[in-house]
Formats: C-alpha cells, structure tokens, sequence
C-alpha cells in the first residue's frame, strides 16, 4: 500500500491519526498542494479529483476520501476498533460523523476556501477552477458558529464548550476530526498526557486540539 498525504492538510491529518491509533505503517507520499503538484498530470492519474488523501492498495485500486480509507483499514485491522463495535454504536458513530463533516467541516471549508488569499480560483476542490465568492464566506462563518454553538449545548453543565469531537466507544479515541482554527483559541487543549511515541508526534502535529472523555475516561482528540 502507498498512502498519499500532505501534512498540513486536514482530511488526510484524520487518516494519520487514525493510522497511528491502530498502529499502522504505510509507505507515505507527500504531495505539494501549496504549489499545486496535485493539479499535476502525474498525479491526476492517481487521483482525477486531485485531491488528498489517497490511499493506494495493493491490487491498484484507488481510495480517495478519509471515509473510505478510514473503513478499509477498520475492516483490515479491527482492533483497536474505532468506529464502533456493535451495530448501535457503529450507527451513531456513522451519524455523529455525517454531522461533524456536513454541519461543521463543510461551513468551514466554504469561509476558508472562499476568504483565503491562497485559494484565489481554489473555491472549490478538484480539478476544475471556482472563483471565490465573498458571500459564501460569510455565510460559512455563521454556519461554523451555529455548529460549535449547538454542539456545545449537547454537553449541558460541561466545560468543553466550544466543542467538535463528542462520540467515542469503548477503547476508541478517534472519531472525527476537523479543521484547524474552527474554534477559539481559548477553549483549546493541545498537550496529551496519555499518548506516547508515533501517536504522541501525530497528535503533537496535529494540535492545536480540543479534548473530551469516552465511557472509560480515555482521552478523544478533535484537530482544529
């Protein structure tokens, strides 16, 4: 397997610490996304919709969304399982996740990609140029704050709030993660006591974080 990443990118950010909760090494690629090698011929043959990550099996075929990848290499290697182990909890994982990336990521994806300098003409992913639209940027930041807003309302009487990552099972840690600057820098927690060497350097990479607590009192890491 070849695993294409590009380290300050946050979707591909999500398969690393997923990796790095199973423990899990795979051969890995860094793609330049700030001088545009995914928009390259080359790689348009891995990935037409040039984008990251990517992950390539051994048989040829080509994932590339973190959802997919984040079930291959659940059902490849099941434990430690992250996504949940009876169909209860794999369903509200499922559903929690759905939330996480349509309520949250989306909204702060539309403010940055249509706001941001470095993504003139960038406003939408894939191989195929959108002008920034400064309407949709403001309407993705009240979106964003929406989200955050009722998230933290799910979690009455606890001080996470603002908070993204909220479902974990069992000797889950990682459930969903989401993109960086997406909440204060006050309500951020960057430091985890309870992760040592690779997982240690990927959480440390990903900071700043937010933290809540499983059933079991184990830490779930949100990247921001």
């Amino acid at each position: 397997m070849k695993f294409y990443d590009c380290k300050p990118a946050p979707s591909p950010r999500r398969v690393r610490m997923f990796m790095a909760e199973k423990g899990i090494d795979i051969p890995t690629v860094q793609v330049d996304l700030r001088n545009g090698e995914h928009l390259s011929h080359d790689f348009r043959m891995i990935n037409p919709h040039c984008t990251v990550p990517v992950l390539l099996l051994d048989d040829g075929t080509r994932l590339v969304s973190t959802a997919a990848i984040w079930r291959y290499l659940e059902e490849t290697h099941p434990e430690p399982p992250l996504m949940g182990r009876t169909a209860k909890e794999k369903a509200l994982v499922a559903d929690t996740q759905w939330r996480i990336e349509s309520e949250g990521m989306g909204p702060v994806s539309e403010a940055l990609r249509n706001s941001a300098p470095g993504m003139k003409d960038r406003a939408v992913t894939g191989p195929v140029p959108f002008e920034q639209i400064p309407a949709l940027a403001e309407r993705g930041k009240k979106r964003a704050a929406l989200f955050l807003q009722l998230r933290s309302g799910d979690r009455p009487g606890r001080d996470f709030a603002p908070i993204i990552c909220s479902f974990a099972f069992r000797d889950s840690r990682l459930i969903a993660a989401s993109r960086r600057r997406a909440v204060p820098r006050s309500a951020v927690v960057s430091r985890y006591a309870s992760c040592t060497g690779k997982r240690e350097r990927v959480y440390r990479d990903a900071s700043p974080a937010l933290c809540c607590r499983t059933r079991r009192g184990t830490s779930v890491v949100t990247p921001v």
